[in-house]
């Protein structure tokens, strides 16, 4: 089953939000709402895979918030639950334009 299956499978039965998820969706610059997170799960893309991560595997994906605003959210499909890791508003500094892909260094 690919990444973005097992992420929307997993969203299905439970979103569950961390704490460090929490502090970066309300912090006043970016201020991302719950329905942005979701609208990022159920129409958005996996821009970057993360198998081997050692809390598990995870992936980035890129949606479009209010006024299609690019937003960025770190998930985790578990067999219960999909953990929202971190969401935020990507860097035009960090990303190529549409921000689906890092600038090079």
């Amino acid at each position: 089953m690919d990444t973005l299956t097992r992420v929307r499978e997993s969203a299905s039965k439970r979103v569950l939000f961390l704490p460090h998820a929490i502090r970066q969706m309300v912090h006043p610059v970016r201020m991302i709402a719950t329905a942005e997170v979701l609208d990022t799960i159920h129409s958005g893309e996996v821009i970057e895979d993360y198998p081997d991560d050692p809390r598990g595997h995870s992936c980035l994906m890129r949606g479009a918030g209010w006024s299609e605003r690019p937003i960025h959210v770190v998930c985790a499909p578990k067999g219960d639950y999909l953990a929202i890791i971190t969401a935020y508003l990507p860097s035009p500094s960090e990303w190529e334009p549409g921000c689906r892909t890092r600038r090079s260094t």
